[in-house]
C-alpha cells in the first residue's frame, strides 16, 4: 500500500509476549532474561542481559507515539479519519517493519493494552521502572492496561512499597512463569527458584494489589515426578492464590537443554494422556479463586478451563469425558489436535474431520502405541 511510504519510524522489540499480549503495544524495556537457565525455554540462549536506560526506552515509546500519530494522520489524509481501525489494518498488512505492524495492530485491537518487555523487567530499580511506566501512560493516556513478565524470586526480592508503587503507577498485571511447586523438578530444569521463592513472590504481588497471572508446565515432571509435580504445584497455587492459572504443555524440540536429556534418558517424555493425568490430579489439589485458562496449542484439552473453586467440577468433567472414550477415539483425537485439525474435544463428533484424521492414521500404519506418541511429541515441535 502506498500509503505506507510515509512511515519510516522503528524502534526496538523484544523477542516474545503472552499470548494474552497479542494486540498490546510491546515497548522493550530490558533486554533478554537475568537468568538465562531454564532448560525448557530455548528464547534467549546466547544473548547477554541488559537494563536498558529510562531515556533510552522513553525514546522508543516516544517513536511508537510518533507512529502512532503518522497512521492517524494517514487515516486523515485517505479520507478515513472517521475509520482509524481500516487504516491500521491495512498498514498491519504492509507495515514496512516490526515497530510500525505492532503499532497498527495495537491501533485496530483499540489501543488500550500495553506489554513491557522482555523476561524480567521487575529486575529494573523500581524509581526507574515507576518513570516509565508513568511516561508511558502519559504518552498514551487512552492505555487502560500495563502488563509485564517477572520472576518469583524478584517478586520476592522487592518490598511490598516498591510493588504498590509500581501498581499506583499503572502497572496492573504480572505474569510469572511458576512452571513447577516441586522443588526437585525446579532443580532438574535449573529454573533457578523454589518453591518458597514461588510462594513469597506470588504472595507479595496479590498483596500489592497488581493482578497476578502464573504458567504452569503439564510435564514438566516427566514420568519419573509426575505426580509431585501436579500435587506440589497446587499446593504452592493454593497458597499464592493467583487471578491466572495458564496451563501450558511441556513441548521439547532439539534447541533445548532439555532435549540432552531426553537423548541421554535422563528425562522421559510424559505422554498425552499421561499429561491429562497429571492435570486431573493437579485440578483435584487446587482450592484457590484462580481462572484457569488453557489457551495455548500445546494443550491438548482447550476446554479445561473455569474459575475455581465453582467450575471445578465442569473442568474434570471435559477430563473425564475424554478419559472414558474408546482408545482408537482418544488416538484420533489426541492426532488431530497436534494436526490443527481439532480446536476442542467435542469437533471429535464432527464427521469429516473424524474422517481426515482416520486418512493420516492409516498412512502412519502405527503398529504400537509409542510409534503415535513419537509422531504426536514430533507434531507439538511446530508450536515452540
Amino acid at each position: 500500500m502506498a500509503m505506507t511510504g510515509a512511515l519510516t519510524e522503528s524502534y526496538e522489540l523484544g523477542p516474545i509476549r503472552p499470548p494474552s499480549e497479542a494486540y498490546s503495544l510491546l515497548i522493550r524495556v530490558t533486554r533478554n532474561c537475568p537468568w538465562n537457565r531454564c532448560k525448557f525455554c530455548p528464547i534467549y540462549k546466547g544473548t547477554k542481559f541488559q537494563l536498558r536506560s529510562v531515556e533510552e526506552v522513553k525514546r522508543d515509546i516516544d517513536t511508537a507515539r510518533a507512529i502512532h500519530d503518522k497512521i492517524e494522520e494517514l487515516a486523515r489524509k485517505s479520507g478515513r479519519g472517521d475509520s482509524i481501525r481500516e487504516v491500521a489494518a491495512m498498514v498491519c498488512s504492509n507495515a514496512p517493519n516490526d515497530a510500525c505492524r505492532n503499532v497498527a495492530l495495537w491501533m485496530y485491537a483499540g489501543g488500550k493494552h500495553a506489554f513491557l518487555q522482555d523476561a524480567n523487567t521487575l529486575i529494573m530499580k523500581t524509581p526507574d521502572f515507576v518513570e516509565v511506566i508513568k511516561y508511558l501512560k502519559e504518552t498514551f493516556p487512552g492505555i487502560d492496561r500495563i502488563t509485564s513478565y517477572a520472576r518469583s524470586k524478584t517478586a520476592a526480592q522487592k518490598s511490598l512499597d516498591e510493588l504498590v508503587k509500581l501498581r499506583e503507577a499503572g502497572l496492573s498485571r504480572l505474569h510469572i512463569g511458576v512452571e513447577s511447586g516441586c522443588d526437585p523438578v525446579l532443580r532438574f530444569m535449573d529454573k533457578g527458584v523454589t518453591a518458597a521463592d514461588h510462594i513469597a513472590g506470588g504472595k507479595n504481588i496479590v498483596a500489592s494489589g497488581i493482578s497476578l497471572c502464573t504458567y504452569v508446565m503439564p510435564g514438566a515432571g516427566g514420568k519419573k515426578m509426575w505426580r509431585e509435580h501436579a500435587l506440589e504445584t497446587a499446593r504452592v497455587l493454593n497458597e499464592i492464590d493467583p487471578d491466572f492459572i495458564r496451563l501450558r504443555t511441556l513441548t521439547i524440540q532439539p534447541r533445548m537443554l532439555l532435549h540432552s536429556d531426553v537423548v541421554s534418558g535422563d528425562f522421559t517424555r510424559q505422554t498425552d494422556e499421561g499429561i491429562v493425568a497429571e492435570i486431573k490430579l493437579f485440578v483435584e489439589n487446587l482450592n484457590c479463586h484462580s481462572q484457569i485458562v488453557s489457551d495455548h496449542m500445546m494443550n491438548l484439552l482447550p476446554e479445561v478451563e473455569g474459575k475455581l473453586p465453582e467450575d471445578k467440577d465442569k473442568i474434570l468433567a471435559v477430563i473425564g469425558r475424554f478419559q472414558a472414550l474408546p482408545p482408537e477415539e482418544r488416538d484420533n483425537y489426541k492426532l488431530g489436535r497436534r494436526l490443527g485439525i481439532y480446536d476442542k474435544l467435542d469437533e471429535l463428533n464432527d464427521t469429516y474431520r473424524h474422517g481426515e484424521v482416520d486418512k493420516v492414521m492409516a498412512r502412519i500404519g502405527r503398529d504400537g502405541e509409542d510409534v503415535l506418541d513419537e509422531v504426536l511429541f514430533n507434531l507439538m515441535e511446530r508450536y515452540v
